[in-house]
């Protein structure tokens, strides 16, 4: 379990480089995933701490909302940029369903991004809304090998589940294929079954991202792959250290357009690299 802290905030709405607003119940993600981006989010208030190992619940976000949503022009609100909005304590906590409640009455777009199933929750608020983007992130199809690289959240068969779960309820989807994990999901079997799950669940469009390196990511990252195949560990290092990634994007592109042709979507993808 982590460690849990209660904390007041002073602003919840606030810019992103992605979306007008972006909007973040929790600091810190209890789904621990090895190669996250938002370990940055956090480097000053738990500087020595591992991520996935605390989570700090802005018990107050519902209210200072609410005081900022009166204030500001409307605009597409991203769920969640620095945690993930469902990870397990908002179980407990409902911030983030009482921050839906309060952006969807107010008339703001919505973009939710998860990797729990507990965002099923919810579907009765988001049901047949047309500004409401509801999407999940899928590295890999294994549900075994995805519990070695996001050990704390739900499993992909669950979050697939769930998003054609919103689909027959009238909500927008998507997918975001990413990061495409080196001899895991970028290539041959694994690649060719991640599409293979996405054209079951027929989202409306697909975002597809490398493995990316990010500060402080390298030690949970390496231990998961060597878990997982020692031998692989290499790999990782050209991927993510190598100063020819032109090289591996390029190839990249070429293998998932090829596979996600196989299967009708190439159409729908977004790339991020």
């Amino acid at each position: 379990m982590p460690l849990v802290q209660e904390v007041a905030v002073k602003s919840v709405l606030t810019r992103s480089r992605l979306f007008p607003y972006c909007v973040n119940p929790y600091a810190g993600c209890s789904h621990g995933c090895v190669y996250c981006y938002a370990r940055f989010a956090t480097r000053f208030s738990h500087p020595r701490e591992p991520w996935g190992s605390f989570v700090d619940v802005r018990v107050n976000a519902a209210r200072i909302l609410e005081r900022e949503l009166s204030r500001s022009r409307p605009g597409t609100v991203y769920m969640s940029s620095v945690c993930d909005a469902w990870q397990p304590l908002e179980a407990r906590y409902g911030i983030a369903r009482r921050c839906l409640e309060l952006l969807l009455g107010a008339g703001f777009p919505l973009f939710l991004q998860t990797k729990s199933a507990l965002v099923e929750r919810d579907l009765d608020l988001l049901q047949g809304r047309p500004n409401v983007t509801l999407g999940i992130t899928v590295t890999t199809q294994d549900d075994r090998l995805a519990r070695l690289f996001e050990p704390g959240a739900a499993p992909p068969s669950q979050r697939l589940r769930v998003l054609r779960a919103a689909r027959e309820q009238g909500v927008r989807t998507f997918i975001f294929l990413g990061p495409l994990l080196p001899g895991i999901s970028d290539r041959g079997e694994g690649l060719r079954r991640l599409f293979r799950v996405a054209a079951e669940a027929s989202p409306d469009f697909l975002l597809v991202d490398r493995l990316n390196r990010r500060a402080g990511m390298w030690p949970a990252v390496s231990a998961a792959v060597s878990a997982l195949d020692a031998a692989l560990v290499p790999e990782y290092k050209r991927v993510l250290f190598s100063p020819e990634s032109d090289t591996y994007n390029a190839a990249l592109r070429e293998r998932v357009a090829a596979v996600a042709s196989e299967y009708g979507l190439l159409q729908r993808i977004e790339w991020c690299f």
